[in-house]
């Protein structure tokens, strides 16, 4: 019916038309409804889909995807009609090293490159990043994760971006540096790095984050960069609120955070701690002191507190101080450390208590030192706590 009365719309208009022609016989007008437009609906879009079927198939029987995630992909090549391209781009892929697998990543990252001309599209950007060091295992590790890299033009993206992170990490090509921030994100490689990558970089350095210290930050947070700068203001100013200060060491590791983490993540976090005692300033006091503390699984930072608090029963000032000690290991250091000091205290092997923070905060050589091999006497029975308490935590 929708059809019909669309056609009809469409005869009424061409007969207004007709009839405002100048008197002459209608014969030599012609008229004809295949010059009426196409309708196009949920069944005749499903049967355009099924032309794709060759390429579809190819993707199954080749790379092994699932005949809707071929479907998905194949959606995105309308215009590859043969597997002639397809072919030549998988060809292309194994012949410097990848794995089906990985070619099955950069194909479903990236579905248009099923189309794309090998010699004149591809291979380009290939030889680009092999001419930066980025080769052999790391390369197809590159691609196969950020397919997107396939998709930048050489000229306008690519070599500029490159050209601005290598004077940020100082010959990041030669110590791969520039391996391992593209590694973490591709996405730090837009259009053209004037979009985000440069205004980023120079608001950074407005602010004081300047030479090691935002060469540190996009070895490790690179998508900081690739942000909106509105949400890259957004997240300094508040680590500003919450009392930060952007030359100090910790500034980093708070901007890391925030951007490891979603807002609701951190608000969980925030409420965790407050349901065992801590107050929001006492919140943020460990945040600014130990900003990785809010990465930290809640799981872990919930035994942390019964532990601490309950067993050990440190004090809530004592937390807020050391917040690190949330971030150890409860099996393979913290328990089995405590259990030794519980023993030492037990046998009277020291008249002065041991530091319990120093105590967890030494490497293992020196914890060893200092409170298993100085007792001769003991050190085999000290030496079995721990090894059994680590043990019997870790099966736990």
């Amino acid at each position: 019916m929708f059809v019909i009365q669309l056609r009809s719309r469409c005869l009424s208009t061409h007969l207004h038309y007709l009839y405002s022609l100048p008197a002459g016989p209608i014969s030599s007008f012609s008229f004809s409804f295949s010059s009426l437009p196409k309708v196009v609906t949920k069944n005749s879009a499903q049967n355009g889909n099924k032309e794709n079927h060759v390429l579809v198939n190819y993707l199954i029987n080749t790379l092994d995807f699932s005949k809707p995630r071929a479907l998905a992909v194949s959606n995105h090549c309308h215009s590859v009609r043969s597997v002639e391209k397809p072919e030549l781009v998988v060809h292309f892929f194994k012949s410097i090293g990848f794995t089906y697998v990985q070619i099955k990543s950069t194909v479903n990252s990236a579905p248009q490159i099923l189309n794309a001309d090998v010699e004149k599209t591809i291979k380009p950007k290939i030889h680009l990043f092999q001419e930066l060091g980025i080769t052999g295992s790391d390369l197809c590790k590159l691609i196969s994760t950020h397919a997107n890299l396939l998709t930048r033009s050489v000229e306008k993206a690519i070599k500029p971006s490159i050209e601005v992170l290598n004077k940020v990490l100082v010959n990041g090509t030669e110590n791969g540096d520039l391996f391992r921030v593209l590694h973490r994100s591709g996405w730090v490689i837009q259009k053209s790095p004037h979009l985000r990558l440069i205004p980023n970089i120079l608001y950074l350095e407005s602010i004081g984050v300047v030479g090691f210290r935002l060469s540190s930050l996009l070895k490790n947070q690179p998508c900081l960069l690739a942000l909106p700068q509105s949400e890259l203001k957004k997240r300094v100013s508040k680590l500003l609120d919450i009392g930060f200060y952007t030359d100090s060491r910790m500034f980093l590791h708070g901007l890391y955070t925030l951007g490891s983490i979603t807002h609701e993540t951190f608000l969980r976090k925030l409420q965790l701690f407050q349901s065992f005692g801590f107050s929001e300033n006492k919140c943020m006091e460990m945040f600014r002191i130990a900003p990785s503390l809010f990465r930290t699984s809640e799981k872990k930072i919930r035994l942390g507190l019964e532990f601490f608090l309950g067993t050990v029963k440190l004090t809530e000032s004592t937390l807020v101080q050391h917040p690190s000690l949330l971030m150890f290991s409860m099996e393979k250091r913290v328990i089995p450390r405590y259990k030794v000091l519980q023993l030492i205290k037990s046998k009277k092997l020291v008249k002065k208590e041991p530091s319990f923070y120093s105590a967890i905060c030494f490497r293992e050589h020196v914890f060893l030192e200092k409170y298993v091999l100085r007792f001769p006497e003991s050190a085999e029975e000290l030496l079995m706590a721990y090894k059994v308490h680590s043990l019997d935590v870790g099966e736990e």
